[in-house]
């Protein structure tokens, strides 16, 4: 298939770190988000609900990065606090149901990614985990991948793991991981956490570019 006519999706992505990687090659791949890219191709996002976005066209793959707040086992923590956070296990259910949603669409071939979290049970056991430090970038950042009609991805380059930082708690985090929790809002520490490592989405759009070319 002639790459210039394989129409890519990534949802969910503001950060266009996949979709630059896509285009750079010749893809014709579209970013999507409720909120503006900061990756500075507006003419290549679809700011929009990614079911509208999805009805929009016929999508040859699709990518998507459903947001992990609710999702993740870090999040755990905060399920059993009514008091505090008395609408959390609604949220739950409503992430769960709209990464659900989003693994049943007609799309030849889906990628969803997401930490590890409550997916595994509530769906299947991701098709492969992944880290940054396989693809390049020094840093740790446990990644599930959940596929459909895709390969995995192959490690293209492995490097140390990155910095860590112990804090006056104890607690052991990456460093990246550490400097988004400085961020101003909550927001820009979400946007930070949630960006794709630039290593992984090169070899999304090399790996996975290759194989759409070749059926």
């Amino acid at each position: 298939m002639d790459k210039r006519f394989i129409s890519i999706l990534i949802a969910c992505e503001e950060s266009q770190e996949i979709c630059k990687a896509f285009r750079q090659l010749g893809f014709k791949a579209f970013s999507c988000d409720l909120k503006p890219c900061s990756g500075g191709h507006p003419e290549w996002h679809l700011q929009m609900d990614v079911f509208e976005a999805i009805s929009l066209t016929k999508w040859d793959l699709m990518i998507a990065h459903p947001p992990c707040t609710f999702l993740s086992v870090s999040g755990n923590r905060w399920m059993n606090d009514p008091i505090h956070y008395p609408n959390r296990a609604k949220d739950r259910t409503d992430a769960v149901n709209f990464f659900l949603l989003l693994t049943a669409q007609r799309i030849p071939h889906i990628a969803i990614e997401n930490p590890i979290g409550i997916m595994s049970t509530r769906y299947k056991k991701p098709s492969q985990i992944i880290q940054p430090w396989q693809f390049g970038d020094q840093a740790q950042k446990t990644t599930c991948l959940w596929l459909k009609n895709l390969p995995l991805l192959k490690p293209t380059k492995i490097v140390g793991k990155g910095e860590f930082i112990i804090t006056k708690g104890g607690r052991k985090m990456p460093k990246w991981y550490y400097d988004a929790l400085w961020s101003k809002s909550q927001e820009e520490r979400r946007t930070k956490r949630s960006k794709t490592f630039p290593g992984i989405a090169q070899a999304m759009a090399e790996q996975w570019g290759a194989y759409l070319e070749e059926i």
